[in-house]
């Protein structure tokens, strides 16, 4: 039985998902309407993760300190405000800046909801418990990225912004108003900042902080570069698959992410969380090399749902895993790092893959992709796994 404060996270989080999802269809084709420069579209999906490459480490620390409560609130108002900027943006630089806030605000909100679940939760239904969270947040990303891709259609898309607006807006009174969340908020008041952020630093002597670290870095250069640019660039302008289309093919891998995260925490509790990170890096492989030997609408749809399903199998275990590798007390400085690592890989994937795709054409980009995907699953392989405790 899931306590009233998980509820009120998850059913914010869905309204979150949704707000995020609704321009996935046509975010970087709006971009380049605003400005044809590459490397600016490209920007456009790395200041999401750009204004939290220099705060996720520090909000992690605060929260171990001071709690996760007033963090999951101002980081709902910051991505409303962000959204906001997204939906009155008629230059490029502005659509970057209401990216950045909208993707600092998210980070804080996800980051310190999955601490408190941490928390909540022992080991052994963790997995579960998280898997169930995620899946029921990525409901709300399968039904926002083909109504987005639908809206776009016959609104204008900075219209579609507001209504992601609306929907954060919704998020935030929820989790303002619960007095669940506020009553199981954890402090650690003798936790220092220093010896939170000592405790989290990668390094050989951490090799299974820092295995978890790369791995997060690796996923989302991938996910941010190749899914979340090249992707709907490559379907449009080469292939000539229409936005509401996109917005369908980008539905179907959600449906994959959901039914992985709700099997692949289950599994990941019984087997272990390494067999199902290194299945999902394996499956993520062979559908991104895939993409590049299809054309057809029905294909894509197919594959999409296979890559949803690895990406949702890694991101459940790949998470857990890190729950258990990091000392307890310091686990929203270990989540502060994890996420750094990731808005990494978010910030420089976009660039880097816009790059090479504009210099090298699609097909080059996706196997370089490819290439990061398997070396990850090396890594994981020598991590040691804990115990997990009853």
């Amino acid at each position: 039985m899931y306590p009233r404060e998980y509820f009120d996270m998850v059913f914010a989080a869905f309204m979150l998902l949704m707000s995020m999802s609704l321009s996935a269809a046509f975010l970087p084709i709006f971009a380049r309407e605003l400005d044809r420069s590459g490397l600016l579209v490209g920007l456009v999906s790395s200041a999401w993760f750009m204004s939290r490459i220099f705060t996720e480490i520090p909000s992690g620390v605060i929260a171990d300190r001071f709690g996760r409560y007033k963090l999951m609130v101002s980081g709902l108002a910051l991505s409303t405000l962000g959204a906001f900027l997204c939906s009155i943006a008629n230059m490029i630089y502005v659509l970057i800046l209401g990216r950045a806030l909208w993707g600092f605000g998210t980070a804080l909100f996800f980051m310190t909801s999955s601490a408190l679940l941490f928390d909540l939760f022992k080991s052994s239904k963790r997995g579960r418990a998280l898997g169930t969270y995620q899946g029921i947040e990525f409901i709300g990303s399968f039904l926002g990225a083909p109504l987005g891709g639908y809206m776009a259609t016959i609104l204008d898309y900075r219209q579609v912004f507001f209504i992601s607006t609306v929907l954060i807006l919704c998020s935030f009174i929820i989790v303002l108003l619960s007095k669940s969340i506020k009553q199981k908020d954890v402090k650690n008041v003798d936790v220092s900042p220093l010896s939170s952020f000592k405790e989290c630093l990668p390094s050989l002597k951490r090799w299974n902080l820092t295995t978890v670290y790369i791995n997060s870095f690796s996923r989302m250069l991938v996910m941010a570069g190749i899914a979340g640019t090249v992707f709907p660039l490559y379907l449009n302008l080469q292939l000539g698959i229409d936005v509401d289309l996109i917005g369908l093919i980008v539905s179907m891998r959600t449906v994959g992410v959901i039914v992985a995260t709700i099997t692949s925490g289950y599994l990941s509790d019984r087997i272990g969380r390494k067999p199902m990170i290194i299945l999902g890096f394996l499956l993520q492989s062979c559908s991104l090399y895939a993409y590049t030997l299809i054309y057809t609408f029905d294909s894509f749809l197919a594959l999409g749902l296979l890559e949803g399903f690895s990406r949702g199998t890694i991101l459940t275990s790949l998470l857990v895993l890190l729950s258990e590798v990091s000392p307890p007390k310091y686990r929203g400085g270990a989540i502060g790092m994890y996420r750094t690592f990731m808005d990494l890989g978010g910030f420089t994937g976009p660039i880097l893959f816009m790059i090479t795709y504009d210099w090298l054409g699609a097909h080059p980009t996706f196997i370089i992709a490819v290439v990061a995907l398997l070396l990850n699953a090396m890594l994981i392989a020598f991590i040691r796994e804990q115990k997990r405790l009853e």
